[in-house]
């Protein structure tokens, strides 16, 4: 499962709860926590955090584990990486992208923990309108679909049992 979209727009706060409902074998994949906490990279094209990305959701799958990954994940950097991704699983891929716009993920910036290290106009640079990747191979999530409601949406799309605590 591939959530993509804004700052801002929900998607760990989607990431999360899909895990928590689905369990365990279930690995979550966070762009900001490779690139930024893991890496101190900033989002630059050939970052090495693209290739870390890929490696960790392949060895996540080739060890039975599903993957979601999210991250803003913008098409002219990360596009090729996720196409290959998504040609190379031999499972099913979910793709989303949330389809917030700019004033609603300041909105929603302004609910968040981290909301103190960066501002909206830090954030104006980085709003991507439908950065979608090519293929027609994502799922719109309208801005006024909530959280509970996103969940269960892809809960059902995924058509997974709820995994085990095993």
């Amino acid at each position: 499962m591939i959530l993509r979209g804004p700052s801002g727009s929900g998607k760990t706060s989607t990431a999360r709860a899909v895990r928590e409902r689905l369990g365990r074998k279930v690995a979550w994949v966070e762009q900001d926590q490779v690139r930024r906490i893991l890496l101190s990279e900033g989002d630059v094209s050939g970052g090495i955090n693209i290739g870390l990305i890929d490696t960790t959701v392949r060895y996540c799958l080739d060890n039975g584990y599903h993957v979601i990954l999210d991250g803003m994940l913008v098409t002219h950097r990360y596009g090729d990486m996720l196409t290959q991704l998504i040609a190379d699983h031999r499972g099913h891929t979910l793709c989303y992208w949330f389809d917030v716009s700019f004033d609603e993920t300041v909105r929603r910036h302004a609910t968040r923990p981290q909301r103190t290290r960066f501002t909206p106009e830090e954030m104006r640079p980085w709003y991507r309108h439908r950065d979608l990747l090519a293929g027609d191979v994502e799922i719109l999530i309208p801005e006024d679909q909530d959280l509970a409601g996103t969940v269960e949406r892809l809960l059902t799309d995924l058509a997974l049992p709820t995994l085990s605590e095993d």
